[in-house]
């Protein structure tokens, strides 16, 4: 998943509809909002504002500098007393980083662009060692349960011919001491997907072989993150996605990044609305728990695909010249007029050629109808594909004037 994507996905989930659907989520550790940057339209452009906390969201550090590496400059500003630095007036597109050392504990955000319209705001959170730790990571393991946390996600994105779709599972041990499940924590992807992959930041706990995700346990307290990501085809514009999960799913949310008149559907899902995040369009949904064992429905209409019609017509078009080439080539008749023919075809490939050739090139250029390129493309192909049939149909000789690496 390209960084772009996952910055649009974050601010989709930030911004998923207001209090109303808001309070659908639970509010993340902190921690694991640390340094993970937001795109906002209530700050200047070019702007970008890094909030500094201890521990918790209540406990801001004011008066502490805060550097945000810029390219190859480095700018310092101080906290304010709601523990914010801002940073104005910055180049947009340029790569930037914030940075802050708290009792020796260095925090540092991702990397991302400087955005030209709107800003950013991050956090950065430092470990309050005033409180020690109500867990013991280190004590013998229990048989128990886990839970998918609410700030799970499955994430859709259209690419060609299908879709790509992303696990961001939080799997909660809500206990003090580790847990281990029985059986183990396991489930299988749906049964068309392919290229299955965990995804960085995964935990090495997990492990997908044959289409098939497990995590061995035992698992530690607070949150163990698995990241999984697929493919799956949907040559036909329209896509069901059914998954089963080996744990309670206490707050299902579903992103997907919308293309045209797309639509989602599912049982699972109540609330449901369109939004935009860094000019992508987007279609939220969040839902009530499912229990462990139970589907996950999900239904995309309207997907964006290429129709096999033109292929097959092509290929059958194809066909039928070169059996009409053979038919013709095989009776005794004027060589005179099937050099003419011949000829004929030849002159016509060489125009269908400059044509596509005159198409790619206004096409990089940024000139001509963009929402025509791609079936006009397609016309002059299948139409060089004719003449090649006909020409392959009627001689194998050599032709005059042939480009290099054109013969078919």
């Amino acid at each position: 998943m390209k960084s772009f994507f996952y910055l649009c996905v974050f601010g989709v989930l930030c911004v998923l509809g207001g209090p109303s659907v808001l309070a659908q989520f639970q509010m993340p550790d902190p921690k694991q909002m640390s340094g993970i940057p937001r795109p906002v339209t209530d700050l200047p452009d070019s702007s970008i504002s890094v909030r500094l906390i201890r521990g918790q969201l209540s406990n801001n550090i004011t008066g502490l500098p805060v550097e945000l590496h810029i390219g190859s400059k480095v700018v310092t500003v101080k906290t304010d007393e709601n523990g914010r630095a801002q940073f104005d007036k910055l180049t947009p597109g340029s790569t930037a980083k914030a940075v802050a050392v708290v009792d020796g504990e260095r925090l540092e955000s991702q990397e991302f662009p400087v955005p030209a319209q709107g800003g950013i705001r991050l956090m950065l959170a430092a470990t309050d060692r005033s409180k020690g730790s109500s867990t013991e990571p280190t004590a013998p393991a229990v048989s128990g349960q886990v839970s998918l946390g609410g700030q799970s996600r499955i994430v859709v994105e259209p690419v060609e011919d299908g879709v790509r779709v992303y696990y961001l599972l939080e799997i909660a041990n809500n206990a003090q001491v580790p847990v281990t499940t029985t059986p183990e924590f396991g489930f299988d992807l749906p049964r068309s997907a392919a290229g299955a992959t965990l995804l960085e930041g995964s935990s090495p706990l997990a492990s997908v072989k044959s289409e098939h995700v497990s995590v061995a346990g035992p698992f530690p307290p607070g949150r163990t993150v698995v990241q999984i990501g697929y493919f799956m085809p949907a040559s036909d514009g329209s896509l069901e996605l059914v998954q089963r999960f080996p744990a309670t799913l206490e707050q299902p949310a579903v992103v997907v990044k919308k293309i045209g008149t797309m639509r989602l559907r599912s049982p699972q899902l109540s609330n449901q609305q369109d939004m935009t995040a860094q000019g992508e369009a987007f279609m939220a949904a969040t839902g009530a728990a499912v229990q462990a064992g139970q589907p996950i429905v999900l239904t995309i209409d309207d997907l964006p695909h290429h129709s096999s019609a033109p292929r097959w017509l092509a290929l059958s078009l194809a066909l039928a010249i070169a059996g009409i080439g053979v038919w013709v080539g095989a009776r005794p008749g004027d060589q005179a007029a099937r050099a003419s023919e011949r000829s004929q075809l030849i002159a016509r490939r060489e125009r269908l050629f400059k044509d596509l050739v005159r198409l790619e090139s206004e096409r990089r250029q940024g000139r001509g109808d963009a929402s025509r390129y791609a079936a006009r493309r397609e016309e002059l192909v299948t139409a060089l594909e004719h003449v090649y049939g006909a020409l392959d149909g009627e001689d194998t000789s050599p032709e005059p004037g042939n480009r290099t690496g054109l013969a078919a």
